[in-house]
């Protein structure tokens, strides 16, 4: 088993600016590996500095005027990093400034940014508690430049997501019981206009007090390039939703869970656009029912080591649910570079670490809503005590 260093957690309160000062402070080095990243693979694509900045700029002024307590997140983590501000946003928007360079030059995209994503619902669960998790696939150096990134907030629901350095939000859920996983869609209606850069959608997502209004905001907001996006509530209900950038389409739970990878499922999607994504991850279109078969022989008595064990899966390795470090077409080393497991009603996230070739989890814990833990308890959501332990450890290690 290898030796691999848990993702450090990065702890934030207060106002935007005092956020992201105190997260550019205490993941400096990461958030400069996390930006030299992209910069090193716009450089190989024949971008410079300028270039980069111009890019960058382009989503800007979409962001300010739809977010702009994020943007002022944003400045504080690049002068904590002493970094950019541009090298915060490419971060932040690396998906969309990466698509745009290659359109650019006129390459194509010989690492997409994958994923194999499942929700399971009470009903399925031994304990009646909802479990949401994902591996997620892209560049193996990311397990050097990410963290777990704690928002405790005056102004609604805290937050636990686990997030590229210097990035906003990406897999996690907030103290209202309300998880957020993602992955990779691709469609020819891609890029015809700038969007929001998805983080931002996430982020906001998971700043939401309602399931709904969650669910609102992954629906509406007008995106640069597809993705699918899973909302659930630990109040027991999820809706996956494929996104195009100016339509989503819902997918609903089909005996107590959704299962998703990186191909379109939606049949009124396929009606109305042209899925162009899988000459990139052929393989998704087994990956998302191999797990889904997996956890479907534990339906009913699902615990979190269940759905661990189906994204381990290494069926058809090393394209697999699962997959180790290795080099892509282009040169770039692509891995399972996380496998991330949430138990909201237990206020409770475990993360492995490229897990094809480690599985020792850490666990990182946040204090749910009073109000949230009442309703559980009525409702028979909340099992063996989970409830009197919330807070009581903020991070722990464990293997």
């Amino acid at each position: 088993m290898t030796d691999i260093a848990p993702f450090p957690l990065v702890e934030v309160r207060g106002t935007p600016s005092e956020r992201g000062c105190m997260y550019g402070e205490q993941a400096r080095e990461r958030v400069r590996l996390s930006a030299s990243l992209y910069e090193e693979q716009l450089r190989r694509l024949g971008f410079s500095s300028e270039d980069v900045s111009r890019l960058v700029t382009i989503f800007l002024p979409n962001i300010k005027a739809w977010a702009p307590d994020l943007v002022e997140e944003m400045e504080g983590i690049a002068a904590g990093a002493a970094v950019d501000l541009t090298s915060v946003v490419l971060v932040n928007a690396r998906t969309e400034v990466l698509q745009l360079a290659r359109r650019e030059k006129g390459v194509g995209d010989d690492e997409p940014d994958g994923c194999t994503g499942a929700v399971i619902l009470p009903e399925a669960t031994r304990d009646g508690a909802l479990i949401h998790g994902q591996n997620w696939d892209w560049k193996a150096e990311c397990a050097d430049t990410s963290v777990v990134l704690r928002i405790l907030r005056d102004d609604g629901p805290d937050v636990l997501t686990f997030t590229e350095a210097g990035g906003l939000a990406r897999s996690g859920f907030n103290s209202a019981g309300i998880t957020v996983t993602a992955n990779y869609l691709e469609s020819d209606r891609d890029y015809r206009d700038i969007g929001i850069p998805l983080p931002f959608i996430r982020r906001r997502a998971l700043e939401a007090q309602h399931f709904a209004l969650a669910l609102r905001v992954v629906a509406i907001t007008p995106k640069s390039g597809s993705n699918n996006m899973m909302v659930s509530t630990a109040e027991g209900y999820a809706v996956d939703l494929e996104c195009a950038p100016d339509e989503a389409f819902p997918i609903y739970p089909r005996n107590g869970m959704i299962v998703h990878a990186n191909h379109w499922q939606s049949q009124v999607a396929l009606s109305k656009l042209r899925e162009t994504g899988l000459a990139s991850v052929p393989d998704s279109l087994y990956r998302d029912h191999r797990v889904e078969k997996l956890l479907s022989a534990r339906s009913g008595d699902i615990v979190a080591d269940d759905l661990k064990n189906a994204l381990f899966d290494d069926f058809a390795a090393p394209f697999c649910v699962c997959r180790a470090p290795m080099k892509k077409e282009g040169g770039n080393l692509s891995a399972t570079v996380a496998m991330i497991v949430c138990e909201p009603a237990k206020g409770m996230m475990e993360i492995a670490p490229l897990p094809a070739i480690n599985r020792a989890f850490t666990r990182y814990d946040l204090r749910m809503d009073e109000a949230l833990l009442a309703r559980l308890s009525s409702t028979g959501g909340l099992a063996n005590g989970a409830a009197v332990k919330h807070g009581e450890k903020r991070w722990s290690a464990s293997s």
